[in-house]
């Protein structure tokens, strides 16, 4: 486990960060769908893209180590696995979305797994344990809220008829604890601790 140094209090989450590969074929399928230039639609910076285990909110920097020592707990025993890129989706969905983003597909139980076990041990630190079943996604872009039905039906219907090769394999190697700060040009990320996935 590797540790920097932070400040008194960040915004962070704990997550799988993605290798350069991934994000170029993210990168292509964006380019083809910000063509259209629409306004409303915010775009995720390709070194913003990552796989999302758990959002935390603000956490104190004291806490950083106690935090990345019972992330390493949940993580012991879990060795690396294989991940992939799956279809094209949007929450709620494509008729009237609101977020547009990539499935993964893959080895999914252990997957669920390990999120299910850093969700448990954050959860005895006062983190709120998570309700809503865990649905692993890569976030794309977000639709701002001034964007009417008739534009979020328009984008889903580009986003649906968007030509986007699925795969793009990857292995899982490690979980990292990162400080997102958000600035108005879009949020910046900041690694703070990585933990090694090993048998």
């Amino acid at each position: 486990m590797r540790l920097s140094s932070s400040p008194e209090e960040m915004r962070s989450f704990v997550a799988i960060e993605l290798p350069e590969q991934v994000k170029d074929g993210l990168a292509s399928l964006r380019g083809e769908l910000k063509r259209a230039e629409h306004s409303f639609v915010k775009w995720v910076g390709p070194e913003g893209v990552h796989l999302t285990l758990k959002f935390l909110g603000n956490i104190p920097a004291i806490q950083v180590t106690e935090i990345s020592d019972t992330i390493a707990a949940a993580a012991r025993g879990v060795p690396p696995f294989r991940l992939e890129v799956a279809r094209l989706g949007a929450f709620p969905n494509l008729k009237q979305p609101r977020v547009l983003w990539v499935g993964i597909r893959g080895e999914l139980a252990t997957l669920l797994q390990l999120q299910q076990n850093i969700d448990s041990g954050l959860t005895a630190l006062g983190f709120t344990q998570e309700e809503r079943p865990f649905a692993p996604h890569l976030t794309l872009a977000r639709l701002r809220q001034t964007a009417s039905p008739a534009e979020r039906k328009a984008f889903g219907e580009l986003a649906a008829s968007a030509s986007f090769e699925t795969g793009y394999p990857f292995d899982a190697k490690a979980v990292s604890l990162m400080r997102s700060q958000l600035t108005p040009g879009g949020a910046v990320y900041t690694r703070l601790s990585v933990i090694e996935l090993q048998a």
